[in-house]
């Protein structure tokens, strides 16, 4: 699927028709057993952006290899046509989480995929279901709990999107910009041995107008769930994940894989939870370094 569209849309022949074949190919980072893997009842994810260098594939590699869920959906934005039309990115760290994401549909795991703004060119196969992965404009889940959320994109709701296609184009572009600066400040202090910090995230928390936007934004969302008569929402889109809860109409954001590296996720009872994965990757280290140092001390 994804290879015929690049090939069709893209004209990059050989280059880009390699993508087909990710069911074909074995990791270039070798996938973790799923023994000792977390268990979620249900994970959402949304907003990889992969064929962007601002995907942060690092780190959702390692979330894929730390946890497992009964249902996975894939909020939009997973791929992101917008870029690969302009320039044609894909690493091999790329191919490796599309790889995971089959496997994890061959293992039971049920996988619905609700294509966003971004990868809006997989829309056109709604109600169609390749490699085990469900194709969805939108879709409802059932808690454990018994609460029924509504489950889409977002972009719907943006009122950018819908009035001026245009601007969304150059925001895009300035957001590129700003996540390459991004890369960078990372690359840094990776070196210097500093956690993960997003650059970017910071920005829209500081001006006053990004603030404003995603309010709205979530109100919006939040009153058309209302309208359908769910007991909540989950969404993606605006790169913020969050909890809100608005007339008693829950608004769930799962936040994104570029800036924030976020999970929405359901235990078996029916709880939900917002992961932040490189705070959860900083504790597991912080755990194993005090175990090393036990057993040092020890010996």
């Amino acid at each position: 699927m994804f290879g015929t569209y690049l090939d069709g849309e893209l004209g990059n022949g050989g280059a880009i028709a390699t993508i087909a074949d990710f069911d074909r190919r074995e990791p270039t980072i070798p996938e973790r057993s799923p023994q000792g893997r977390r268990k979620y009842r249900t994970i959402w994810i949304s907003d990889i952006h992969l064929g962007t260098k601002g995907c942060n594939a690092e780190l959702l590699i390692d979330f894929l290899d730390n946890v497992d869920s009964e249902t996975m959906y894939l909020v939009g934005d997973i791929i992101d046509g917008w870029r690969l039309k302009k320039k044609f990115y894909w690493p091999d760290a790329h191919n490796d989480i599309v790889w995971r994401i089959l496997k994890r549909a061959k293992r039971g795991t049920r996988i619905v995929y609700i294509p966003g703004n971004h990868d809006e060119m997989f829309r056109q196969f709604t109600g169609l279901n390749f490699g085990g992965i469900e194709i969805r404009r939108a879709a409802f889940h059932d808690t454990a709990d018994g609460r029924r959320l509504m489950v889409l994109h977002g972009d719907e709701f943006d009122a950018v999107m819908l009035s001026h296609r245009w601007l969304a184009f150059v925001g895009d572009a300035l957001y590129h910009t700003l996540m390459r600066v991004n890369h960078w400040v990372n690359a840094g202090r990776k070196a210097l041995g500093l956690p993960y910090w997003s650059l970017s995230k910071m920005a829209k928390h500081k001006v006053k107008n990004a603030v404003e936007f995603i309010g709205k934004y979530e109100e919006v969302v939040a009153r058309a769930a209302a309208e359908r008569g769910v007991d909540g929402v989950v969404c993606g889109h605006i790169h913020t994940a969050e909890h809100r809860i608005f007339d008693n109409i829950e608004y769930w954001n799962d936040g994104d894989w570029v800036e924030g590296c976020n999970a929405l996720v359901e235990h078996a009872d029916g709880r939900m939870e917002i992961l932040n994965w490189p705070d959860e990757v900083a504790r597991r280290e912080a755990r194993e370094e005090k175990a090393a140092s036990v057993v040092a001390v020890a010996a």
